[in-house]
């Protein structure tokens, strides 16, 4: 079902053109070739991971190694040097036979020392809890969450109808005159969410391409198709104002695609979705 992306179209959305740009096709070639095919903005829309990857015990092991390393070969730092010093201090202090308390006060002001910051430190540290990695929206398999796999990307699917159909698509939007492509993913994005979302798209040209043919119920109005021109943009936040009522919709990983899309829409969005 997928065909090569055209060296007229690409060069067209690549400069943020019309799809019929100048240098493109003709005005009766485009005009044909629009009479069969519909052209459709596709957003692939990603939430980037919000923690790092949990450390292979080989990656460990090495971070262990360099921080061995790291302390025989470093010099001392300024904490260090302070703290040296003002063991020296205390150590004279206690020869001489007077208290640490008298030496503070000698010095007419507040002394803080090296070892109380130390162990103001470590209090706080130990009172300090990480959030979990597992989130309960993994363990209830909430899929309409993006406080999920949050060391992964998440892709956005959507619910599309066809007819009689109903398939789990990557969203997509018509083409209106007018337009650049890129222009017709930003606006399905959206018209998807209801609000502008903060949404950073990476360039003018589209990172994608998929061609289908349309169901014979619709090929009456004289479309076999759609070509769809996917456009890669990341989501900036971790907020997503988008109600099931309004429209079905779950975020998944590289991994879970396949419990959604059709083996052929499949193969076409892995060759650009990058899971990093």
């Amino acid at each position: 079902m997928a065909a090569p992306l055209s060296r007229a179209l690409l060069r067209g959305a690549g400069r943020g053109l019309r799809p019929w740009g100048n240098r493109g096709l003709s005005e009766p070639a485009a005009a044909s070739a629009s009479s069969r095919w519909k052209l459709f903005g596709g957003l692939c829309l990603q939430r980037p991971p919000t923690v790092s990857q949990a450390p292979s015990p080989e990656e460990v092991e090495m971070a262990e190694l360099f921080q061995q390393l790291e302390v025989e070969k470093s010099i001392y730092s300024t904490h260090e040097m302070t703290r040296l010093a003002e063991n020296e201090r205390l150590r004279r202090i206690a020869e001489k036979g007077y208290d640490e308390e008298e030496e503070r006060g000698d010095l007419g002001k507040e002394v803080v020392l090296i070892r109380d910051l130390e162990d103001m430190w470590e209090q706080n540290f130990q009172q300090f809890s990480p959030a979990p990695r597992i989130t309960d929206a993994d363990k209830n398999n909430d899929r309409t969450s993006l406080n999920r796999k949050l060391d992964q990307n998440l892709l956005l699917l959507v619910k599309h109808n066809f007819g009689d159909q109903t398939v789990w698509l990557l969203p997509q939007t018509e083409w209106e005159a007018g337009e650049t492509l890129r222009e017709t993913a930003e606006r399905g994005l959206t018209t998807l969410s209801g609000n502008p979302l903060q949404a950073k798209f990476l360039g003018n040209a589209p990172c994608g391409f998929y061609k289908y043919k349309f169901p014979k119920a619709l090929r009456a109005e004289g479309f076999l198709g759609g070509k769809v021109f996917f456009f890669k943009a990341f989501l900036q936040g971790s907020h997503w104002p988008l109600a099931r009522e309004k429209v079905d919709y779950v975020w998944v990983s590289k991994e879970e695609l396949a419990d959604y899309l059709t083996p052929a829409y499949h193969s076409q969005v892995a060759r650009f979705l990058v899971d990093l």
